[in-house]
């Protein structure tokens, strides 16, 4: 399956980004013209063309998006209609690979719900909506189906806000469920994205959003630098980015990497479930509230106040690779931002400064780290071998 064989819908949502010029630069990070089919609000030659909707002041409702539109161009060879935000950033690769496994020839509605409770539960939708900030795609049948029926059904639904509720609204009468894949993310929390990001779970990143209001993922760029940071990781092994792998060392440190995005390095031996909870780093949506962990979707665990308890990180540097054998290395470098308030670390983590992460594309994977010096690692990821299993020193 080839990305042209989805048609985009991106709707504007000028209000949630400082200016629609920074909404736009979102979409031209990730969006390739050349490779790429959908409609957008703009007609600049670097984003999808514009889609107008027709006029609907006929009916009890203002606004639909361009769904309609957008299938009834019937262009070829289209499998899947993605809709999204112009503050969505989608990894085109891994949604793709996504999708792929589904058969688009039968009725599929596929997202994610929004990261927290209350947001979920506000909505009155069974926690089974699919946002569309996080973005969500309709198989090529049921957009056909969909479409028939669609003025009649939104017609029912004027008091709904966002296209996302009304789709999901239309499609539960035609009784479609929604297929849940936990790559995309609404990201309905503010401030630092770390502890998602850090603790992905085992699905490829497909969508983040919001990130106007979320502080910068990497340090020192700015929000667009950071993306693209991001995402220059993604193009070299989207199926890795942001992958959580963990090793034990025999110095009893305990490493975790989300592979083109961060390094962090614990004293002792820290329990694989422990790292799989997201660090709540965050802030709810529309609260400063961040002490009852039962907001969120997911199980999650306080950051430690005490520095010395805090892991060493190390964020994404540079990366490269040695396109001239059959099978092509990945060489990630990540860098010690800062040197922390603990006076109290043990020298070898206290002077670590570089870590580098070699791999191949695999999708099971476990890691051979190599001592350079006081200052340098060297981690090696690849596959596992047979009968082998994770390790804890003690």
């Amino acid at each position: 399956m080839l990305i042209h064989t989805c048609k985009f819908e991106i709707l504007r949502k000028q209000s949630i980004c400082q200016s629609k010029s920074n909404c736009k630069e979102y979409v031209r990070l990730w969006w390739k013209p050349e490779q790429m089919r959908g409609c957008n609000d703009s007609n600049s030659t670097s984003l999808p063309p514009i889609c107008v909707s027709e006029d609907t002041s006929r009916f009890r409702y203002n606004f639909r998006g361009v769904l309609l539109e957008t299938v009834n161009l019937n262009h070829s060879n289209v499998r899947w209609f993605v809709s999204g935000d112009d503050d969505t950033v989608f990894f085109a690769e891994n949604l793709v690979k996504t999708l792929s496994k589904y058969d688009h020839k039968l009725w599929y509605y596929i997202g994610s719900i929004s990261e927290t409770f209350v947001r979920n539960d506000n909505d009155l939708s069974s926690f089974e909506m699919a946002y569309g900030g996080g973005g969500f795609a309709v198989s090529y049948s049921l957009a056909k189906v969909l479409v028939k029926v669609l003025d009649s059904c939104l017609d029912r639904y004027p008091h709904l806000y966002g296209s996302d509720a009304r789709i999901y609204s239309c499609l539960a009468e035609l009784g479609i469920a929604l297929t849940h894949e936990v790559g995309f993310h609404q990201v309905d929390i503010r401030g630092n994205l770390f502890g998602l990001l850090a603790s992905h779970p085992l699905a490829p990143l497909i969508s983040l959003h919001h990130l106007d209001k979320a502080d910068n993922i990497f340090p020192k760029k700015t929000r667009h630098q950071a993306v693209a940071h991001l995402l220059k990781a993604a193009e070299l092994d989207p199926l890795r980015v942001v992958q959580q792998t963990i090793y034990h060392n025999m110095f009893l440190r305990t490493i975790s990497i989300s592979w083109g995005h961060v390094v962090q390095i614990f004293e002792g031996n820290v329990l694989f479930r422990d790292l799989l909870q997201v660090k709540n780093t965050f802030k709810l949506w529309r609260t400063e509230n961040t002490s009852n962990t039962d907001l969120y979707m997911f199980n999650t665990r306080q950051a430690d106040n005490d520095p010395c308890k805090r892991p060493t990180i190390l964020f994404l540097d540079s990366l490269s690779t040695n396109l001239n054998t059959n099978d092509p290395v990945i060489k990630s470098i990540y860098k010690r931002n800062g040197i922390g308030n603990c006076l109290e670390k043990k020298d070898l983590t206290k002077k670590l400064q570089e870590i580098r992460v070699f791999a191949h594309k695999l999708n099971l994977h476990i890691k051979h780290v190599i001592l350079l010096d006081d200052k340098v690692f060297n981690i090696a990821i690849r596959e596992c071998g047979k009968d082998e299993l994770a390790y804890m020193h003690q």
